[in-house]
């Protein structure tokens, strides 16, 4: 029986890689976000510094992958609308029957995401609550409830730095604010609560920091000022998609749940990458 990957936030950067990724090792994939085609416009869209959409869209995205032989899900799903997470998984249950593996990499990603604490608006907190635990909470409880009937699966939540610690400087200067770094802490806790709780019923769960990755966003979030974050070295996208495909096959992946996974220096001792080094 052919496997089948759900990967949220596939229009571009790490999505985009982790659904080619997991296409290429013969899953069928089912992708969500809001970008069905390319110069889509939507609410709280990340915009490049001349105001231009960010490329990429859900349907180049599935092109590549019918491209490598294997079936696409377009199934379009925006963060802050409950409603549209309720039908995102309806979908791909009903055309596939099944999901393996779920990648919560997509987010909220306003330009007042990382915006000074004083500076704060509480309209900004309830999307970054909609986006960050609302949303991961109604959509993985769905595909988690489907997984315990097929005997299993696994989920991967993608987190932070900005979960994990403190910004290296303040909001504005290149750091993080308290929105992005609140949001990006509440999904490090949970696969940690879904492997305690469901391990022994086949669901296994992992927490990954992809770390600085060269994608269209990172520009677009922290410009030239976030220079300082590439300090601690960037990598590709393809990097942590190629991470979260071994955590998702490979036998020995299940030692390293209840962790944070930095993905990089992991690609480079677990040997993930052989092409690729450490910038």
């Amino acid at each position: 029986m052919t496997q089948v990957a759900f990967i949220t936030g596939a229009s571009r950067g790490i999505g985009r890689e982790t659904a080619l990724a997991f296409a290429r090792a013969g899953f069928d994939v089912a992708i969500s976000a809001r970008t069905l085609d390319e110069g889509d416009s939507h609410a709280h869209s990340l915009r490049n510094a001349d105001g231009s959409a960010l490329p990429g869209s859900l349907n180049a995205t599935a092109g590549e992958i019918r491209a490598l032989g294997r079936k696409a899900l377009v199934v379009p799903m925006d963060l802050l609308d409950s409603a549209s997470v309720h039908a995102a998984s309806a979908a791909v249950f009903a055309e596939f029957g099944r999901v393996d593996v779920l990648v919560n990499n997509a987010i909220y990603q306003g330009s007042d995401l990382n915006l000074p604490f004083l500076e704060l608006q509480p309209e900004t907190l309830e999307r970054v609550f909609q986006g960050y635990v609302l949303t991961p909470f109604l959509l993985t409880r769905a595909v988690v409830a489907g997984m315990l009937e097929q005997g299993g699966g696994v989920v991967i939540n993608v987190t932070s730095g900005a979960g994990e610690s403190d910004p290296p400087v303040a909001a504005g200067k290149g750091g993080w604010g308290y929105a992005y770094g609140a949001g990006k802490a509440a999904v490090s806790r949970l696969s940690g609560v879904l492997a305690t709780e469901l391990g022994e019923s086949g669901i296994r769960a992992y927490t990954i920091n992809p770390g600085v990755v060269t994608t269209e966003a990172l520009k677009a979030t922290i410009g030239d000022k976030g220079v300082i974050a590439l300090r601690a070295g960037s990598a590709p996208p393809e990097v942590p998609a190629a991470v979260m495909l071994w955590l998702a096959t490979a036998e020995q992946a299940v030692d390293y749940q209840r962790r944070t996974i930095a993905a990089q220096p992991f690609a480079l001792e677990h040997g993930i990458v052989p092409d690729w080094r450490h910038t």
